[in-house]
C-alpha cells in the first residue's frame, strides 16, 4: 500500500482526505507539526509528502525525504513558493499542487472583508450584543462606482474582478500576463503605477516570487489615493508589513483587510488564546480599529477543501501509478 504523510494537518484535513481516500485505498498518516529541517526526520516508509503553506520544504528537507525515498512532494495549496523546486528536479521529486480548487472561495472572502471593513460589520456585531444600537462611528460608503484595483488576474483575480464588476464597480487590474477575455471587456488593464494612482479599493491576487515580494512598499502606498483600502487574501510577503503600519499611522491607508501574514506560520492555524504573542507587529496590526486580520481561511469553504482532497489524491495516484500523466497546470517538476 502507497503512504502518504501529511504536515500541518488540522482536523478537516484528517475528516476531508480520509473520507475521500475511499476511491483511492491510501495509507495516510497525519502530524500537526509543520514540515522543516527540525521534523523531517518523522518520514517513515512514504512514497509521498503533503504538505500547506507554511511547511518549509527547503533543499535540506528535500535531500533529507529523497534519502528516504521520498518521490513525490504533493501541495495541497495553489501556491508553491514554500518549496526548492531546484532541489527537487536534482533529486528527481515530483512536486505537483491544485492549481484551481475553488477561485470562488477566496474571492468571496476578499469582498467578505472589503464589505466587513466598509460597513463596520464586526464593531456593528459586538456593539448590539452588548445592547449599545447607536450607529455613531459605523458611517461607510458605497461600494457601486469605486474603482478597483486587482493585482494578479489568474483564476482566484478573475473570480474576485466579476463579483466587483456586479457591484456596478470599474476594474483596473495588472498582471504580467494579460487575459484579454472577451467575456471581461469591462476590465482594463494597466500598469502597476496607474492603478495604484487610480484604485479607490486594492486586492492582491498574484503568487509570491521574487518580482512581487513587497510589491506593497513605501514607494507603492506612497503612489496610492489618500485612504485606500488594501486588501490580501494571496501570500503575507506581498506586503511590507512595517511600511503599511506606517501607511495606517499616517491614514494614507484608510482601511486594511489580511488573511495572511509573513510571519504567519508561527501564529495562523493555532489556538494561542492563553499564550503571550511576542510577535509585535501583528499585535501592532491588530490594535488598529481599521484593521481585519483573519487567519488565513479565505480558501476554507466546503467545495474548496473538498476538491482539494479529490485533486491532491488524483495528483498523486497518477504520479505514482501512470507515470507523470498529470495535469501539466498541477505538475511543477
Amino acid at each position: 500500500m502507497m503512504k502518504i504523510i501529511f504536515f500541518s494537518a488540522q482536523p478537516y484535513d484528517k475528516e476531508f482526505f480520509n473520507q475521500y481516500n475511499d476511491s483511492f485505498g491510501f495509507e495516510l498518516e497525519f502530524f500537526e507539526t509543520q514540515l522543516d529541517s527540525q521534523t523531517v526526520g518523522v518520514i517513515t516508509n512514504a512514497d509521498a509528502i503533503c504538505v500547506f503553506v507554511n511547511d518549509k520544504v527547503d533543499a535540506a528537507v528535500v535531500r533529507h525525504i529523497a534519502k528516504k525515498g521520498v518521490r513525490i512532494i504533493a501541495l495541497r495549496c495553489a501556491g508553491f513558493n514554500n518549496v526548492d523546486l531546484d532541489a527537487a528536479r536534482e533529486y528527481n521529486i515530483h512536486v505537483c499542487r491544485v492549481p484551481a480548487y475553488s477561485p470562488e472561495a477566496v474571492a468571496e472572502h476578499a469582498v467578505a472583508m472589503i464589505l466587513t471593513l466598509d460597513r463596520k460589520i464586526h464593531k456593528a456585531y459586538n456593539r448590539v450584543r452588548e445592547q449599545n444600537f447607536s450607529l455613531n462611528g459605523l458611517l461607510g460608503f458605497d461600494v457601486h462606482n469605486k474603482t478597483i484595483g486587482v493585482i494578479g488576474t489568474g483564476n482566484i483575480g478573475k473570480a474576485f474582478s466579476k463579483i466587483m464588476h456586479g457591484f456596478g464597480c470599474r476594474i483596473v487590474a495588472f498582471d504580467v500576463a494579460t487575459d484579454k477575455n472577451p467575456e471581461m471587456s469591462w476590465l482594463k488593464y494597466v500598469t502597476l503605477t496607474e492603478l495604484l494612482a487610480q484604485a479607490d479599493i486594492i486586492s492582491l491576487h498574484c503568487p509570491l516570487n521574487e518580482q512581487t515580494k513587497h510589491i506593497i512598499n513605501a514607494e507603492a502606498i506612497d503612489l496610492m489615493k489618500k485612504g485606500v483600502m488594501l486588501i490580501n487574501t494571496s501570500r503575507g510577503a506581498l506586503i511590507d508589513t512595517p511600511a503599511v503600519i506606517e501607511g495606517l499611522k499616517t491614514a494614507q491607508i484608510g482601511y486594511l483587510g489580511i488573511d495572511v501574514y509573513e510571519q504567519e506560520e508561527t501564529l495562523f492555524f493555532r489556538d494561542l488564546s492563553e499564550d503571550i504573542i511576542t510577535d509585535d507587529i501583528i499585535q501592532r496590526l491588530m490594535s488598529f480599529p481599521n484593521v481585519l486580520v483573519t487567519a488565513h481561511q479565505a480558501f476554507f469553504t466546503r467545495e474548496a477543501v473538498t476538491q482539494i482532497a479529490i485533486i491532491t489524491l488524483q495528483n498523486i495516484q497518477e504520479l505514482l501509478l501512470k507515470d507523470n500523466l498529470l495535469n501539466k497546470a498541477a505538475l511543477l517538476c
